[in-house]
């Protein structure tokens, strides 16, 4: 019984000495030899469309009578949308911007929005492209279409989506002036120690690392929490490995130090700082202390401090989740987290073949927890509310010029 794999390989051996005609009349061969379901078997081990096939059991079967013997040259024939429309795969991209969703730890990405309203977007941009077409591009970007009820995302708040239509046209405008924007959050903490570590890596047959039955922490080595830095246009990363407590403080100091060692010489004449942040955790929206950090920094620093936080539910969704978060655990899978050191150098050596680069420090500081701000300093804070949801998009403001 001939297979699809049979189909495959004959091909792949024959395809690059055969010209247009060859090529359509092994097909239809190669069709023919297996009769009933042997055009689709055909297309699908060739790539070849099921019309071209047909065309050539037509040329097979007509005995060489009135048959048309002229061939294309190579290169001839309609040239794809995308030869004529160079823009149109950044366009694309563009508009599945602020609509991907997926499993941060999984190279698997898709899109909430359907093929048909990307097709209808394209047309608004003056771009000419089909369903099939848009497809075909999606695909090439390594990206698929799921429904909504497959993110399991919990309860959905009415403006969710135009929340992040609103932190992504924030984020473009800063980076089309020239700004920096930053995406932020904190890693999953993790044991210190000879605890097993999620992943494989390869070792002798036989010789695996040994790694602790029980996942109790070891005191005098505790737990990490690897606080995140993400520079949406730099595709750069910075990690503040804190080993107390996961504050608002100790969130701010990660982006302070982001700012002093990277930010401040790759954005020479920024004026003002974008952050997409989580709802919740160390700078949630409704931490008091996140926000009287980011007055402090703003007034050390001079820079207009917007954040942007991610509706309630979508913090999967964060920016540094998939382009930071899921290349590192990646790079440190299998691997013991034993030291404070190695977890830091196994943080740094994290790249990507699309150029990412990641940066890391220890934060040896202790932040306390129960911090408690009062009511006159958040009047003291020169915050101004956005119109849309004044509570998740907001401005804080240097109250004095730095020294």
């Amino acid at each position: 019984m001939i297979s699809v794999d049979d189909i495959r390989s004959r091909w792949q051996l024959a395809a690059p000495f055969l010209d247009e005609r060859g090529r359509r009349l092994f097909a239809a061969n190669e069709a023919l030899a297996l009769g009933f379901g042997g055009v689709t078997a055909t297309a699908l081990a060739t790539g070849i469309a099921r019309s071209t096939i047909n065309r050539g059991i037509d040329e097979l079967q007509s005995a060489g009578n009135a048959i048309d013997r002229r061939v294309r040259r190579p290169g001839a024939g309609r040239k794809s949308a995308v030869t004529h429309q160079p823009g149109l795969p950044a366009a694309l991209e563009g508009l599945i911007e602020a609509a991907i969703r997926g499993d941060p730890c999984s190279p698997l990405r898709w899109v909430s929005r359907s093929q048909r309203q990307l097709v209808k977007a394209l047309a608004d941009l003056g771009f000419q492209a089909s369903q099939r077409v848009v497809a075909n591009l999606l695909r090439a970007l390594n990206y698929s279409c799921q429904a909504n009820s497959k993110t399991r995302e919990g309860a959905q708040h009415p403006d969710r989506d135009a929340q992040f239509a609103h932190i992504n046209a924030a984020v473009k405008a800063s980076i089309t002036v020239g700004e920096p924007a930053i995406s932020v959050d904190t890693k999953k903490k993790e044991l210190v120690g000879d605890f097993k570590n999620n992943g494989r890596e390869l070792r002798p047959k036989g010789q695996p690392e040994a790694v602790r039955v029980h996942d109790f922490k070891i005191p005098e080595l505790g737990r990490v929490a690897p606080y995140g830095v993400y520079d949406i246009a730099a595709n750069h990363g910075w990690v503040s490995v804190g080993i107390d407590a996961d504050t608002a403080a100790f969130a701010v100091e990660s982006i302070r130090r982001w700012w002093y060692r990277l930010g401040q010489a790759r954005y020479p004449g920024a004026t003002c700082l974008t952050i997409t942040a989580d709802c919740g955790g160390s700078n949630g929206v409704q931490v008091r202390l996140w926000k009287r950090e980011l007055q402090g920094f703003a007034n050390e620093t001079g820079l207009k401090v917007t954040v942007a936080h991610l509706p309630p539910g979508t913090s999967k969704w964060n920016k540094i989740e998939h382009r930071l978060f899921a290349f590192i655990t990646m790079n440190w899978r299998g691997k013991p987290l034993v030291s404070h050191q190695v977890i830091v150098q196994l943080i740094g050596s994290t790249t990507t073949e699309t150029g990412l680069k990641v940066c890391c420090e220890l934060d040896a500081n202790l932040y306390p927890k129960g911090i408690k701000v009062s009511d006159a300093e958040m009047q003291a804070i020169n915050i101004t509310r956005d119109e849309f949801h004044g509570e998740w998009n907001y401005t804080i403001s240097p109250n004095q010029q730095p020294p």
